[in-house]
Order: C-alpha cells, then structure tokens, then sequence
C-alpha cells in the first residue's frame, strides 16, 4: 500500500501521521465524554492535553532514537524526520506522564483521577495508530505460516501490529466499562492499564523482528516488566488505602 495518503501543494501527507492524528482526536473526543459523566473540568483536560500531546510526541521520538542511537548518530537529519515511523508509545507514555504530575501539581488537580480519564482514550489511540505500522511495513513479527499472516517482502509474518491494535482496543473497551460500572478509588484505571497493557505488549514485542534493544534485551519487554510491577503495587496500594 501506498504510505502517502494525499498531497497539498505537492506535499505528501503519510498514512502513518493520519492515522495518528485520527487516533489522538478520537481519544480526546473519549476522554471529554468521560469528563462530562464525571464531572472533571474538561478545560482542565483541554490545558492538559495541548501540552502532553506535543511533549509526547518528542518522547516517543526521543526515546526510539536514543534506543536506535548507532544508526541515528550517522544520520543526524533524520532524527527529526517521523513520517515513516520511529515512534515508541512507552517514551510518549513516560513523558505524558510526567507532564501530567508537573500540571496537575500546579492546577492542584488529582493526578491519578487525570490519568484515570486518560488511558481509555490512549488505548483508542494505540489500537488506530497500530494500523500506520502496517501501511509502513514495520512492526510485524517473524515468519508465520498461520492463516491470518501478511506478506512483506514475499514472506509471510505475523502481523504483530494488528495483534497489538486488537489488544489496545479491547482495553479500551474494558477499561471503559470498568470505570462506568465499579466503585473505584482514583489510581485503579491507570493501575490496570498499566498491568494488562503490558502484559499484552511484552508477549506481542516477542514476536517481533524490529524491537529496540538494549545489552542484548527488548527494550519494550524489559519497560513492560517494570510497568507491571509498577501496576501491581499502586493497586495493592490503593486497594489497602480503600479498606
């Protein structure tokens, strides 16, 4: 498939940076329906997101190029270039992240009840934005002979994006009736996100051919085991909290 969608006065505008930007509007739409139904100032959800959503795009810029650093090192012009890819949605998470601890501490706003609004829309987000990789042809797995394989170049492989969008959707989907349907102490969401996301993430980055590495390990396997860990001890900690 053809990675460039359209031109605009001899511009070409990628597959991969629409699919992204629909990913972001879908999940900004999600999370103001979310505020609205808990009564969360969605000015404040607005503030947030005008600032996390650029500063976590140079997260997950920063952070694939710091993991592919022998290559970029010699191409240095290129570490600006991301129309063909080269986004890490665990830098971009990292830095969101971040960005919402340092916001909420100024507006004096929850920022487990922010993270808690956020993640559904992130997962929508992932699950739209996977489907750029395989206009790209990157992220995909290694040779298959399983019936739902793709061809890239005359091989058939795992479609490990797909996998990962199927994921991120169901957890969008059960991270939203979740929220709706239980009684919950701020953190919870995020907590599971944090545990089921990387779960899935950690099997699905086994299977891939393109991991970022780091002394001979998967990057996202190793950050995925940390999150998990991470997951598992804010839930027990607030679980004890709510007793």
């Amino acid at each position: 498939m053809d990675p460039v969608a359209f031109r605009i006065f001899g511009i070409e505008i990628m597959w991969y940076g629409v699919l992204i930007s629909l990913g972001v509007l879908l999940g900004v739409f999600a999370a103001l329906k979310e505020c609205r139904k808990i009564g969360f100032d969605e000015n404040n959800l607005l503030d947030f997101l005008i600032i996390a959503i650029p500063c976590g795009i140079i997260g997950a810029r920063a952070y694939y190029v710091i993991f592919s650093w022998d290559y970029y090192s010699h191409n240095l012009s290129e570490i600006i270039n991301i129309r063909n890819g080269g986004l890490a949605i665990h830098g971009g998470l990292i830095v969101g992240v971040i960005v919402g601890w340092l916001f909420c501490r100024k507006r004096k706003i929850k920022i487990l009840q922010l993270l808690d609004i956020i993640v559904p829309s992130v997962s929508l987000g992932q699950s739209i934005g996977r489907w750029g990789n395989f206009i790209n042809q990157e992220a995909y797995g290694r040779p298959t002979n399983l019936p739902w394989a793709i061809v890239v170049d005359g091989q058939k492989v795992h479609p490990t994006f797909l996998y990962e969008s199927i994921i991120d959707f169901a957890l969008f989907i059960f991270l939203t009736w979740f929220m709706r349907k239980k009684k919950l102490t701020d953190g919870q969401v995020f907590s599971l996100y944090l545990i089921l996301y990387s779960i899935g993430r950690f099997f699905v980055e086994g299977l891939r051919t393109d991991s970022l590495m780091f002394l001979g390990m998967r990057v996202a396997q190793l950050v995925s085991l940390g999150s998990i860990i991470a997951g598992v001890v804010l839930w027990i900690y607030l679980k004890k909290k709510e007793a």
